[in-house]
C-alpha cells in the first residue's frame, strides 16, 4: 500500500509520525522547565548536563538498535518497540513525584491559555536575551549543514553499515559532554563558556573535512558531539536564572521553537546550494585548479568545502558576538542574579 505516493495509508502514516514528532518536542521544553522549578539554583547546570547525558545515551542506543531491529524484524517491530517504550515512559511519569510546593502564576495570566504577547514582552524586557536567542538560532542555522550533508559525506568515505555503527560510537561524545557538565558544572559565567565551546566547535568544523579521511572525520565529529551538550545546557541554565518562574516554560518553548526552525530551513537550502555551487566548483570549476591539488577534487570534496565554509562563518560570527553589548549585559544580569541568590 506504500508503493505509490498517492497511497492514503502512506499519508495517514506520515501524518501520525509528524504529530508524534511535534508532541515529542515538548519533552525538550518540559524537562528544562522542571529543572528550573524544582532543582536548587547551585545544581541546575549539573542537572542540565545530566539531561544531555541521557539524551546522548538514548541517541547512541537508538542509532544502533533501530538499524538492527529494522534489519531483522522489519518496520512492524520498530513501531511495536516504540509503542512499548512510550507506554513504559508514561507509567514512569505517572508514578514520578514532583516537589512543587507553590503554583506560580502572575495575575494578568489568569484565564489565558495562550499569551504569546506576554512571552515576547518578557523576552524583550531581559537585556541581552534576544541576542542569545538570535545567536543560538544562527548556530542552528549553520548546524543545518550537518543535518543535510553529513550522511552524504560520510557515505562517500565508508559503507552504510560502518557509518551506522560509527555514529553509535560517536554518540559517546554527547554522553561525555553531559557527564563533564554534571560533574564540573559550567563555571561562574556560562555565557563566556558558551563562546569558548563555540570557538572549539567551529574550528573543528573548518578542519575535520580538510582531507578525505574517515579517521579525521570521526575525530572531528566526536569533538563536535562532546561540545553540543555544553551549548544546550548553557542556554537552559541562563534562561532558568534570568526568566521569572511563571514565564519560564513559555520562554523556553519560544526560544526552542525559534532556534529549532533554523536547522530544517538551512537544510532545505543547503542541498541545492551544494549541488549547484560547491560540487561543480570542486569537480569541473575553478576550485579544481585553485585548491584541488591539496584539498582534493570530486563530489565529496565539494561537500567538504561546505563544512569548511560554514566553520569559517561560524568562527567569525562567534568572534563578533563576544564583543557585542548583548553579551556584556546578559553576563552582568546573570552574575547579579547569582549574587542575589547567595
Amino acid at each position: 500500500s506504500f508503493s505509490t505516493v498517492a497511497s492514503v495509508p502512506l499519508w495517514a502514516f506520515a501524518g501520525i509520525l509528524l504529530f508524534g514528532t511535534i508532541t515529542g518536542s515538548i519533552y525538550n521544553i518540559a524537562i528544562p522547565t522542571l529543572i528550573g522549578l524544582v532543582v536548587p539554583v547551585d545544581r541546575r547546570d549539573r542537572a542540565n548536563g545530566m539531561f544531555g547525558t541521557i539524551i546522548g545515551i538514548a541517541f547512541g542506543i537508538t542509532s544502533v538498535a533501530s538499524g538492527v531491529v529494522l534489519a531483522f524484524g522489519g518496520m512492524q517491530l520498530v513501531l511495536a518497540s516504540a509503542v512499548v517504550a512510550t507506554a513504559i515512559a508514561v507509567v514512569v511519569l505517572a508514578l514520578l513525584p514532583l516537589p512543587e510546593d507553590i503554583v506560580v502564576r502572575s495575575e494578568h495570566e489568569v484565564g489565558k491559555k495562550v499569551d504569546v504577547k506576554g512571552t515576547l514582552k518578557i523576552v524583550r524586557s531581559i537585556a541581552g536575551l534576544p541576542g542569545l536567542i538570535v545567536f543560538t538560532t544562527f548556530n542552528n542555522f549553520l548546524g543545518g549543514v550537518f543535518f543535510a550533508l553529513m550522511d552524504a559525506y560520510g557515505l562517500s568515505l565508508v559503507s552504510v553499515q560502518i557509518w551506522g555503527f560509527l555514529w553509535g560510537f560517536l554518540s559517546l561524545g554527547f554522553i561525555l559532554g553531559g557527564v563533564i557538565i554534571a560533574r564540573r558544572g559550567l563555571g561562574m559565567n556560562p555565557l563566556r563558556t558558551l563562546f569558548r565551546v563555540n570557538f572549539v566547535a567551529w574550528t573543528v568544523c573548518i578542519f575535520f573535512t580538510v582531507q578525505p579521511s574517515i579517521v579525521l572525520l570521526g575525530i572531528g565529529v566526536f569533538i563536535w558531539m562532546t561540545v553540543v551538550p555544553f551549548i544546550e545546557a548553557i542556554e537552559q541554565t541562563i534562561l532558568q536564572r534570568v526568566v521569572p518562574p511563571e514565564r519560564l516554560g513559555r520562554v523556553i518553548g519560544f526560544a526552542h521553537s525559534i532556534e529549532q526552525s533554523a536547522s530544517p530551513l538551512s537544510a532545505f537550502f543547503i542541498g541545492p546550494i551544494a549541488q549547484l555551487i560547491f560540487i561543480p566548483f570542486m569537480t569541473t570549476g575553478r576550485g579544481v585548479e585553485l585548491i584541488g591539488p591539496w584539498f582534493g577534487v570530486g563530489t565529496g570534496r565539494g561537500i567538504a568545502l561546505v563544512f569548511t565554509t560554514a566553520g569559517l562563518v561560524g568562527l567569525c560570527v562567534t568572534a563578533l558576538a563576544t564583543r557585542s553589548k548583548a553579551y556584556r549585559v546578559l553576563s552582568e544580569r546573570y552574575l547579579a542574579k547569582e549574587e542575589s541568590s547567595e
